[in-house]
């Protein structure tokens, strides 16, 4: 059978995508000669055959997968599965974590450092989602199939090359399956995973979401905010008079959104969302409580903060204006809470991992560019950590949505791809 690979042509291919890159990205010789030295390796050519190979394994574990639950703090169930896989695929060793991330070390024979190769467990669909994956012609339909379920499927086809063909990296590799890495997760497994006394990790690849040549290295920062205003509520006309906490919340958010445009008109990108408003009881009741729930990005961390200055001084003037007209009863109250923190930063593309992720690129029929994004590598790339964040591969779409789809167009590539990118990463004997 021809292999579904490059290896006839590899040098042909290797020179002519990475000099045609180089006229946007330039990708130093050093990491070129790893991608090449690594593209002669025996293991590694009979490797990517086995991920051809293992297509049909690859999809079964990526609908088995979609098909248990992971809603947002409830990740446990997929996470069970994914350490017993794990296991089975023969991992020196597996655990859980305190907060539930599922980590997998495979030791390298060396050890001077530990590269991580990590892929989401969480969707953004709540408890009870139907999740059942529908099959139409080639195309897979289930909330979560692409984002970042594939993904995980992926890291386990990535293992068992590794192991089917003796493998052997020289420094350590933690595979990870991560919690909360979406909505109001806050990227709390990662966060758990780099807190101060953590595990050691000196590389980290995240794939997550997009198609080949996508490569992150550049944190998308957010701040995520819950504004409570509270009164007494009461009968519409018996208690009328009363400070009413959605009309202070209406209140707010057009204060807020008149500053904020004239802030974000102008200087690094920073947006603002109000995403979800709610309270009342009923339509012929004066609410007790009126919630908001803000997203705000930029790719300046300082703006971040100027836009928080505007959150609270419009938050605080419809307070004020709203008990200064109430007829009767006591003043409304307010409460803002952070609930999301995703720090910003950003890579130079000079360093190692992202040249060699460059190289590795070029091979597969893909223009490598560089991307910001709000992803798990935010908190690698916030501290200075080498980090990068690789597609899926395939075709997909719809992310976030019921029908959400992802087709198996060449995804293959994608998993070749990472295991080449990791291997450049952490070396082989």
């Amino acid at each position: 059978m021809k292999p579904h690979i490059y290896l006839p042509i590899t040098l042909l291919l290797l020179t002519f995508h990475i000099s045609s890159a180089q006229e946007s990205l330039p990708i130093d010789k050093k990491s070129e000669r790893v991608v090449q030295k690594l593209l002669k390796n025996k293991q590694l050519q009979s490797a990517f055959e086995t991920i051809v190979q293992l297509e049909g394994k690859t999809q079964e574990r990526l609908i088995e997968l979609t098909e248990i639950e992971a809603p947002p703090f409830k990740e446990e169930k997929r996470a069970k599965r994914f350490a017993d896989y794990f296991t089975t695929l023969g991992l020196d060793s597996v655990w859980i974590d305190e907060v539930g991330n599922v980590l997998g070390l495979m030791k390298g024979t060396e050890g001077n450092k530990t590269v991580a190769l990590d892929a989401h467990l969480d969707t953004v669909f709540r408890e009870g989602t139907e999740v059942t994956v529908r099959i139409k012609n080639d195309t897979l339909f289930a909330p979560g199939i692409g984002d970042d379920t594939r993904g995980l499927s992926m890291v386990l086809t990535l293992i068992e090359s590794i192991r089917q063909n003796s493998i052997r990296p020289k420094d350590h590799i933690l595979f990870v399956g991560s919690v909360g890495e979406e909505g109001l997760g806050d990227l709390r497994g990662v966060k758990h995973l780099f807190r101060e006394g953590g595990p050691k990790i000196d590389s980290w690849i995240s794939i997550d979401g997009g198609a080949i040549g996508r490569i992150n290295n550049k944190g998308l920062g957010s701040y995520r905010y819950r504004v409570t205003f509270n009164g007494p509520g009461g009968h519409s006309w018996g208690a009328f008079g009363l400070a009413n906490p959605h009309h202070a919340l209406g209140e707010a958010i057009y204060n807020f959104v008149n500053a904020a445009d004239q802030y974000t008109a102008d200087g690094p990108k920073t947006s603002y969302n109000v995403g979800v408003l709610s309270g009342g009881t009923s339509i012929n009741s004066i609410p007790f409580e009126s919630i908001m729930e803000i997203d705000i990005r930029s790719i300046e961390p300082s703006r971040l903060d100027a836009m928080e200055s505007l959150l609270n001084e419009a938050v605080s003037n419809a307070l004020l204006h709203q008990n200064e007209i109430k007829r009767q009863g006591p003043d409304l109250t307010f409460r803002i809470d952070k609930i999301g923190n995703r720090p910003s930063g950003e890579l130079s593309e000079d360093l190692p991992l992202i040249q060699k992720t460059l190289a590795a690129t070029t091979l597969f029929g893909a223009t490598p560019y560089l991307t910001r994004g709000s992803t798990n590598s935010n908190i690698p790339i916030s501290k200075g950590i080498p980090a990068v964040t690789i597609g899926r591969g395939g075709d997909g779409g719809n992310a976030h949505a019921l029908d959400e789809w992802w087709i198996n167009k060449k995804g293959y590539k994608a998993i070749q791809l990472a295991l080449l990118i990791l291997l450049a990463e952490s070396g082989i004997e």
